[in-house]
């Protein structure tokens, strides 16, 4: 497994970053021209692979009009290519949720993957729709970034101990050099991506080799909740990532603070544009309402919450051979029209970087990942299964008549998620609620499963319910 390292330039000449910037520009014209030709069912969705572009524009001449050395242009042309095919696997996980929903045939689901899987989804008209339903043709934004092989840059250590980075630039073996901010030289193939006058240096490591890497894992099952005041609360009612809600609020209140200055400087500065008055306005918009701080605040803003959140699974990993959490992949829609405020702090709600998270720690430290269907999983009951009411971190049981912890008892019924015979992954949460609601009243008449068939029998034998309700 590899995970990937940043190292960053230091004291940048300005002359050398122009440089950089206008590499970057004209790749970035390579990229859109592959996502224009290749970014539908014309590229790799026909099985068309980067050297196959690479041929072609090198017997018709396109890569001409770039103006970049071979070696740029032929790996930005395959990082492009990797692009539209994450793009077009990204398409296939929603068609394969439609396929689900739409069929419980076994047989007819397996016909259906393997066209999806071997690209012959066109030929039929049920995967055609999904696919142009899901898979839209992407446009490049990308213009800041240049991709350089493996042996095509060097990496010297000076008399003082100072590591530098040297890369091809625009004109045949002249090398522009990049002093880091780092003794570790990088390794493999580089993304150089160029930001508010810095050069980030993207490269992969062995995640072998990390210290983290060799902790070793617990021995216990626990389900996971994700929460926003914590990162994640498990089944045994401990939180983990405490700070991440201080991390979000703190963040949210500052932008909004600092969106209002800005609104109003910049109110001042097309008010003195429409007096006439250009150079006012011009100084504002030159000293005031720049991008370059910015961005960096959001920078170190982005890697204190990653380093909560990985913090926190690392913990939960600690106590957990298996660890039991709800499908991050999924979207999160809701009916209730909320405030601005509330609305920036849930969008900073990184329910990504915690999937990327769970699945990191636990594939590199060797822990179980069981991702679940938590639909409704905060809205009932652990112990009787009944649907309760939730107010802030309080959940009301009303046939139990108890107050739990919302995110302990959400935490314990996703723990038992991963054992029910009747709720997959991928189950629609109408079914979900219906099913749930089923066991309540047969829970509150004290009745018998009404599917008594041999195959639910056997299943339920195999998958045993392992609910607190069914314990009774």
């Amino acid at each position: 497994m590899k995970v990937t390292r940043i190292a960053y330039s230091a004291r940048l000449n300005p002359g050398k970053y122009a440089a950089l910037v206008e590499q970057a520009r004209r790749l970035g014209r390579v990229r859109s021209e592959v996502w224009q030709r290749y970014g539908s069912i014309l590229g790799v969705g026909s099985g068309l692979r980067d050297r196959q572009v690479r041929d072609r524009w090198l017997a018709d001449g396109t890569h001409v009009q770039f103006a970049v050395l071979a070696n740029a242009w032929k790996e930005t042309v395959r990082d492009a290519m990797a692009d539209i095919a994450a793009n077009l696997e990204a398409a296939k996980v929603q068609v394969r949720r439609a396929i689900i929903r739409r069929t419980s045939d076994a047989a007819e689901r397996k016909r259906m993957f393997g066209a999806l899987k071997a690209d012959q989804w066109s030929d039929d008209p049920f995967l055609a729709r999904q696919m142009r339903k899901h898979w839209k043709r992407g446009r490049n934004h990308t213009h800041n970034q240049i991709v350089v092989r493996a042996d095509n840059y060097n990496a010297l250590v000076d008399g003082r101990g100072r590591l530098w980075l040297a890369i091809p630039g625009l004109e045949p073996r002249k090398m522009v050099k990049i002093l880091l901010s780092t003794t570790v030289a990088p390794t493999g193939t580089l993304r150089l991506i160029l930001r508010g006058g810095r050069v980030e240096v993207h490269y992969q490591i062995d995640a072998s080799g990390m210290r983290s890497s060799q902790r070793p894992c617990g021995e216990a099952t626990v389900g996971v909740d994700k929460g926003y005041t914590e990162a994640l609360t498990d089944s045994d009612g401990d939180p983990h990532g405490e700070q991440l809600g201080a991390l979000l609020t703190g963040e949210s209140d500052r932008l909004k603070e600092r969106n209002r200055r800005r609104a109003k400087l910049r109110s001042i500065a097309n008010t003195a544009a429409l007096r006439g008055d250009h150079a006012k306005a011009h100084r504002i918009k030159a000293n005031n309402l720049g991008t370059i701080k910015r961005d960096r605040q959001a920078a170190r803003h982005r890697a204190r919450v990653r380093t909560e959140i990985f913090t926190a699974v690392h913990e939960v990993v600690d106590k957990a051979a298996t660890v039991v959490a709800e499908d991050l992949t999924k979207r999160f829609t809701g009916r209730k029209t909320l405030p601005k405020n509330i609305n920036r702090r849930l969008a900073a709600w990184t329910k990504g970087v915690t999937a990327e998270a769970l699945k990191s720690v636990s594939e590199r430290r060797g822990s179980a990942l069981v991702p679940v269907n938590a639909a409704y999983t905060s809205q009932t009951c652990h112990r009787c299964g009944a649907f309760g009411r939730r107010s802030g971190d309080r959940f009301h049981c009303t046939e139990c008549g108890v107050v739990w912890q919302a995110d302990v008892n959400a935490a314990i019924n996703i723990l038992h998620r991963a054992g029910d015979p009747d709720i997959a992954l991928h189950t629609p949460h109408q079914r979900v609620k219906q099913i749930l609601q089923d066991r309540t009243d047969r829970h509150r008449t004290r009745l018998p499963v009404q599917d008594s068939s041999p195959a639910t029998a056997e299943r339920r034998a195999k998958h045993p319910n392992h609910s607190a309700m069914s314990k009774k």
